[in-house]
């Protein structure tokens, strides 16, 4: 089976094509990533622009991967999100647990309360509560007095998507899943016994950091920060008085987190902002680094503080997976460490039949996060019909309104 995904980022525009067999079996037929200034902060700045490097792209990955795309996934950002927990308890008097006790606790709870310019793009149960004891497989099957439903949803502002509707038509191609990037990026590098444990996925990524968290193989949270790589970028560029060509370089080449005694006397030399007559400035490696340093600081306390707010229980993470592309700076591991107290590690993607090594980096983990996104996954199965086609709960009810209308 053919399986594309597609990423509208801020810096560039990327899509993947892959022959899925199953999760284990993926081979990569195509990998392609074009430059865009056509998106910033998730603003479409030219419509017509991003539509013509789109189109562009779609034709460069069929003619790679020998294939006619006729859908893909989509994945969207996930700034300006809402996660929305729920628990519903239904009184059985020691029967045994049914799904029809479960889609009763569904149909009791707040779970179908709408949000005005949100639409929902996941949901799911994360636990359940037997006489007051937590469960996290499927109750059916147990006997029990009480059982509480615990659900989470995940709601996206519809401005941004809005736009991606008339671009899915004026590319002819429909889409069949959008996947909210945090999840994206978090399928790509995280594994299991990381899912299961307890983990926070952040992805630093050029104009944005997202964050996904898991328990109990479950995802627990997502949300993004308009906050990356870019501005880093910014600051240096600022900072030593160069051009934003020449920041972006001296942070990728001699850009770390965690300065050394020797980084005084290593000199760079940089040009000057006005570019004139190949003018240079020297400054030391020390400089770059005690620019960088703050921003990435902030950038991770913003990302601390943003789950602090959630009331998430902060004790039970004990991995931080870091990817993106901002995540290759030198000693963000040692520096995040001090910040999560947990125990971090740089995601690279996880093995995937033909990609590259030079594509298997941390930069391509949103992209590639595309295509191993399964709906059954982030879909509570236990919805009854009636309720499900009386709400239009979800995306898809969502994309049926829409659809009436363009």
């Amino acid at each position: 089976m053919i399986r594309a995904g597609l990423n509208l980022g801020n810096s560039k525009i990327s899509c993947v094509v892959c022959d899925y067999k199953d999760s284990k079996n993926i081979k990569i037929l195509s990998l392609i990533s074009l430059p865009t200034k056509d998106l910033k902060k998730n603003i479409i700045i030219n419509y017509s622009n991003l539509l013509h490097e789109i189109k562009k792209l779609i034709i460069d990955s069929e003619k790679n991967s020998q294939t006619k795309l006729n859908s893909i996934n989509l994945n969207i950002p996930a700034n300006e999100s809402i996660s929305e927990y729920y628990d519903s308890e239904v009184n059985i008097n020691e029967e045994k647990i049914s799904v029809l006790h479960l889609k009763k606790a569904i149909n009791e709870s707040e779970f179908f309360k709408k949000n005005i310019n949100y639409f929902e793009v996941l949901n799911s149960i994360i636990g359940y509560e037997l006489d007051n004891k937590l469960l996290y497989s499927d109750p059916v099957g147990n006997y029990a007095n009480k059982i509480k439903v615990f659900f989470y949803r995940l709601l996206l502002n519809d401005k941004f998507f809005k736009n991606l509707l008339n671009l899915k038509k004026d590319l002819k191609l429909d889409v069949d899943n959008y996947i909210p990037s945090p999840l994206s990026s978090s399928l790509s590098v995280l594994s299991e016994d990381e899912k299961n444990l307890g983990s926070i996925c952040i992805d630093l990524g050029h104009t944005t950091t997202s964050i996904a968290i898991y328990e109990n193989k479950k995802f627990i949270f997502g949300d993004a920060l308009l906050v990356g790589g870019n501005n880093v970028t910014n600051d240096i560029a600022r900072g030593v008085s160069t051009t934003i060509t020449s920041a972006e370089r001296l942070k990728t080449l001699y850009g770390s987190v965690i300065s050394s005694p020797s980084d005084e006397h290593e000199l760079i030399e940089v040009p000057t902002i006005s570019g004139e007559n190949n003018q240079f400035n020297q400054i030391n490696r020390s400089t770059v680094n005690s620019i960088i340093k703050p921003r990435i600081e902030e950038t991770l306390e913003m990302v601390w503080q943003k789950i602090k707010q959630k009331n998430l229980d902060t004790k039970k993470i004990k991995n931080v997976v870091l990817t993106g592309g901002g995540s290759q700076l030198e000693g963000i591991i040692e520096y995040a460490k001090i910040i999560f107290s947990s125990n971090v590690r740089i995601g690279k993607p996880l093995d995937f039949i033909g990609l590259e090594s030079k594509l298997s980096n941390p930069s391509f983990a949103d992209i590639l996060g595309t295509i191993l996104y399964n709906r059954q996954d982030y879909e509570i199965k236990y919805l009854g019909k009636d309720k499900k086609n009386k709400k239009k709960l979800g995306f898809s009810g969502f994309l049926a309104w829409l659809d009436q209308y363009i």
